[in-house]
């Protein structure tokens, strides 16, 4: 069975296409049933996208922090199950 954590800590990998067949089905079907681990998966997709546009834009104050606050309480929350 694959964790929360798992998934967050190959999250990278799955998004760069780099995990082999078996753990893609796995990671897949953990997100099909996981809201916060989609919910994860979807926001790190969007960024990437956002960052490879060529348009500057800027962030708003204190975004980054709570970014991290919410990937930080996911993981956090991921260790109990």
């Amino acid at each position: 069975m694959v964790t929360c954590k798992t998934i967050i800590s190959q999250l990278s990998d799955y998004l760069d296409d780099t995990v082999s067949a078996a753990t893609r089905e796995k990671i897949e079907r953990h997100l099909r049933g996981c809201r916060r681990c989609s919910a994860v998966y979807d926001s790190t997709r969007k960024m990437l996208v956002i960052m490879g546009d060529e348009e500057v834009f800027e962030v708003p104050d204190g975004y980054g922090l709570r970014l991290h606050g919410f990937v930080d309480s996911l993981v956090s929350g991921a260790k109990s199950f």
